[in-house]
């Protein structure tokens, strides 16, 4: 039978359906608790069981020792309620409550849907899993020592593969190797989660993205949360994605069939300089344009930007100083293509 699971000292509660596992049911309810591994092998989602019975379920021994259980505590990945429980765990509720770390991955896959854009996807050891936030990034970690900085296009409940898009950078140290040496199983090291580009969930504004070319990255991530969790029922959504041609759209079905889920999901591509063969019926011109074009008022938004530097600054000049958004409702995130700590794609 389901059972009533409330977290202290939050006092969230949530009901954990037959079978799940704390972890299992929190993250289902967009409640989320630190957890490293997913598996029992870690230890970083140990929690003290307050009130309650629960089974251990399976998971190592030297993780969580039959002392602390006997303290009450217990592993929430792995640990399945037999009757509702009290559990005392620190909620992650902002980017800083996780943990960064290094890992290693291995390039799962690398798919093209475009001529200079590769979808990678990279799997962790079986004994890991990443905590993040939609919409933050990683830094992968090249055997120079330099970094190159990519967006997480996936979201938190879907993370046995992590998924990269990667544009070819001209002489791009990492993206010329991607583009014209790996063939899939490379191994590489990674250190994340980074950055605060992610859904502030606590405002009930609606909610503007505006992607520039894999600019779209993180907002897929963020926008799959979303839906996920039913967020755009009670915060309408609208996604600009801008690019120059037809073909630079590299996922142009993923949107389309978002706004067929969902009433209250609305998508609009806009491109700079659509190829004659594009027959393009669709809004031209810059996409942050498209977005002035629309809305004569954004006081009442939250706006969500990722692209170049040029759009997303033009950006924040025209929403805040032409638009009326508030200064602190506009999150951005700039790609550079340099070793920086800001991502790029």
């Amino acid at each position: 039978m389901p059972f009533q699971i409330t977290i202290k000292p939050s006092d969230h509660s949530f009901v954990c359906p037959d079978g799940d596992t704390v972890l299992t049911a929190a993250m289902a309810a967009d409640l989320i608790l630190p957890y490293g591994c997913r598996n029992g092998a870690c230890g970083t989602c140990k929690s003290r069981i307050v009130e309650g019975v629960v089974d251990y379920g399976p998971h190592q021994a030297a993780t969580l020792t039959d002392a602390e259980k006997a303290l009450g505590l217990a592993l929430v990945c792995c640990a399945r309620p037999l009757s509702d429980l009290v559990i005392e765990v620190k909620e992650v509720r902002r980017a800083g409550d996780i943990q960064i770390r290094r890992l290693p991955c291995r390039i799962e896959s690398i798919d093209k849907p475009a001529p200079d854009v590769a979808i990678v996807k990279i799997k962790l050891p079986a004994n890991e899993r990443l905590q993040f936030l939609a919409g933050q990034y990683v830094d992968l970690l090249l055997k120079d020592g330099r970094r190159r900085s990519f967006s997480l296009a996936t979201p938190p409940h879907d993370d046995a593969l992590l998924e990269l898009h990667v544009r070819h950078v001209a002489g791009g140290f990492f993206s010329d190797q991607l583009f014209t040496q790996y063939k899939g199983r490379e191994i590489l090291r990674f250190e994340g989660p980074l950055g605060s580009f992610f859904l502030r969930e606590g405002s009930d504004k609606p909610v503007l993205f505006v992607a520039g070319g894999t600019g779209f990255a993180p907002i897929k991530g963020i926008i799959e949360h979303a839906l996920h969790h039913r967020l755009e029922a009670r915060r309408p959504m609208v996604l600009y994605w801008g690019a120059r041609a037809k073909r630079d759209l590299y996922l142009p079905d993923l949107p389309g069939r978002w706004q067929q889920a969902s009433r209250n999901f609305t998508y609009i591509p806009v491109l700079s300089e659509p190829a004659p063969d594009d027959d393009w019926p669709g809004r031209t011109g810059f996409v942050h344009q498209a977005v002035l074009d629309d809305f004569d008022d954004l006081s009442g938004y939250q706006v969500y930007v990722c692209g170049g530097p040029a759009m997303v600054d033009a950006a924040r000049e025209a929403f805040i100083g032409i638009r009326g958004l508030p200064a602190d409702e506009f999150f951005a995130d700039s790609f550079t293509y340099a070793a920086q700590p800001v991502a790029a794609g």
